[in-house]
């Protein structure tokens, strides 16, 4: 049976694309065998993986040009349960359209500001072109750097119904454990007390995404 193929991408920087990317692997390898690719060229989730080194804390991450991309996701997803994807911040590349032809999952982390939520407006546009060629696509939103006691956080689900992607209910709150993760080269799981709160939400992250 072919792997699931998860895509992770916004043309916005600084939303937490390869936080989000890293930390859904690491815990989607606690279930099955799971691939990462790294198809940013800024190799951030490459870089993680170098200080994280042979500790066996995260799960396999793979370099993958644009010229490849398709025939790596695909034999990925013959060696591996999981393959999760990490996309430049950009829309505007073949890769990109490659990545989206060719994947079953695309998630959107968008964080609680009205730039993420106008940015939003051209994903969803080719997220609607991309199911033109790949009719199967499922497409979320993951919400990122909630704040429970920001008004806007608490309306992004509304904010965010119109879109061709709907926001997942499980979402991640701004906390220092994803950055402390990226320093210490592990996900939160790796993280122990200090990650407890945070695997918890990327916990009920692929519980919900799994069974969508």
């Amino acid at each position: 049976m072919s792997g699931l193929r998860i895509a992770v991408v916004n043309q916005k920087g600084g939303t937490g694309k390869t936080t989000l990317a890293l930390n859904l692997a690491a815990g989607l390898q606690r279930r099955a065998s799971t691939l990462v690719l790294d198809a940013d060229p800024q190799a951030s989730i490459s870089q993680w993986a170098a200080i994280s080194g042979k500790s066996g804390q995260l799960p396999a991450v793979q370099a993958v040009a644009q010229d490849d991309v398709c025939a790596r996701i695909a034999q990925g997803a013959r060696g591996h349960r999981y393959v999760v994807i990490d996309c430049p911040p950009t829309l505007r590349t073949t890769m990109v359209g490659d990545v989206l032809n060719n994947v079953d999952v695309l998630l959107v982390p968008i964080q609680p500001s009205p730039v993420d939520l106008w940015a939003s407006m051209d994903i969803s546009t080719a997220v609607h072109n991309t199911r033109q060629r790949n009719p199967q696509l499922k497409a979320f939103a993951v919400l990122n750097q909630l704040d429970s006691r920001n008004v806007l956080s608490r309306l992004m689900h509304e904010a965010l119904a119109e879109l061709e992607f709907p926001a997942l209910r499980a979402g991640l709150a701004r906390r220092a454990a994803y950055r402390s993760a990226a320093v210490e080269g592990t996900s939160v799981y790796g993280l122990g007390h200090r990650g407890k709160a945070a695997a918890h939400e990327v916990e009920a992250l692929i519980e919900e995404l799994l069974q969508s």
